[in-house]
């Protein structure tokens, strides 16, 4: 059965940080291309950030140099580390996982990330 869990979502205040970690299990975690994606209330899902399998990176424009992606493929987890956070950051914040080859998709249950003074 895969599973994949999302931890470390929270109330944060203007300018703070969080760190939002996934962890995969059921699944060749290192075949798996992992991306991060939100939805605020009322709005589309979007892509936040993405990691392939050999570790090549993407970021929305809205968040380049404040999110950093990254994967441990021995812990079977991908972390998304968030700094000087907004109040539009606001959302559920979503973990994905895409196989490489048949682009099979699984998805977490979500954590909620906050950003309000």
């Amino acid at each position: 059965q895969v599973q994949l869990v999302e931890s470390g979502g929270g109330l944060v205040q203007p300018g703070g940080s969080l760190r939002l970690s996934c962890a995969a299990s059921g699944i060749t975690f290192s075949l798996y291309n992992m991306a991060w994606y939100r939805q605020g209330f009322g709005k589309q899902r979007e892509l936040v950030a993405s990691i392939t399998r050999n570790g090549n990176t993407n970021y929305a424009g809205s968040v380049k140099g404040r999110l950093t992606i990254s994967r441990d493929n021995i812990k079977n987890t991908v972390v998304l580390q968030m700094n000087s956070l907004e109040p539009e950051d606001t959302a559920v914040y979503y973990c994905k996982a895409t196989h490489s080859v048949t682009l099979k998709p699984y998805w977490g249950q979500g954590t909620q990330v906050t950003v309000s003074l």
